[in-house]
């Protein structure tokens, strides 16, 4: 162990304000490096820092899922929620082309572009048409684009219900029913309305309807005269009537969404 006797001596002769000199340098090294690491990721993350492009294209109904020219409310609402909870994301766009959809997956999507809002800007960009349903989940953005010629509008709620009663008596096909309840199968297509059941299901889509009216309302600060007939308008006349904010497209759509984004940091 001779060669353990002969370091222990070399450290004793050692001078204390050499060994701290050592120390200090080291401990400068390390600071150095230590503020380079952390300005090469700052700088990382400022330009990764992007505006995210969400598509809802096609008719909105509750579920998930997109294709087939549909799209559900989970699927949207969970890039939504993701874009919203990343730290790298500063804007998001929706790009809305849809004709509308269920009054349900409309309600599911504004929750979801709610809670986007409360963290970073949410910006629609129309595409053809984005109507009805499509037009509800706009209205709960921070601003919308639209081309001139885009179709928007038509707000308000409508049920179908078919018949092919006169199609089945000449094919002589009778379709009996048991139920529970007078209007259990009033959406059957094997028979017409009775005259109660269009008075309940007008009672329906008006308060349906109504719900939607209201909210347009209270979030973009219209006028109801401009709205109540449920008519499609053209994007241009949309900008005129505060339906739209400004005419764009998408590449414009997601400037105006960073220029948001660096307002809200500033």
């Amino acid at each position: 162990m001779a060669w353990l006797d002969q370091e222990i001596e070399r450290i004793k002769r050692t001078s204390p304000k050499k060994r701290h000199g050592k120390l200090f340098y080291g401990c400068a090294i390390l600071l150095i490096v230590a503020v380079i690491v952390v300005f090469f990721f700052g700088l990382t993350y400022a330009e990764e820092r992007k505006t995210v492009v969400i598509r809802v294209e096609g008719t909105m109904a509750a579920g998930d899922g997109a294709g087939g020219g549909y799209v559900g409310s989970e699927y949207v609402g969970r890039q939504l929620r993701n874009a919203a909870d990343d730290p790298l994301v500063e804007a998001i766009v929706l790009r809305v082309n849809s004709p509308g959809g269920s009054p349900v997956a409309s309600q599911e999507i504004i929750r979801d572009i709610e809670y986007a809002r409360g963290k970073k800007p949410v910006v629609v960009s129309m595409g053809d048409i984005a109507t009805s349903a499509a037009y509800h989940i706009s209205a709960h953005a921070d601003v919308i684009y639209a081309n001139p010629d885009t179709l928007t509008g038509s707000i308000g709620t409508l049920w179908l219900f078919y018949d092919y009663s006169g199609y089945l008596d000449d094919e002589g096909i009778a379709v009996d029913v048991i139920k529970s309840g007078e209007k259990k199968d009033m959406t059957s297509p094997y028979r017409e309305l009775t005259e109660d059941e269009r008075v309940y299901a007008q009672q329906m889509v008006d308060a349906s309807s109504e719900d939607f009216i209201t909210d347009v309302i209270a979030e973009r600060g219209i006028s109801r005269e401009f709205i109540e007939d449920a008519r499609l308008i053209r994007g241009e006349e949309a900008v005129q009537i505060g339906l739209v904010d400004r005419t764009g497209n998408l590449f414009d759509a997601v400037e105006g969404a960073k220029a948001l984004a660096a307002t809200a940091k500033s």
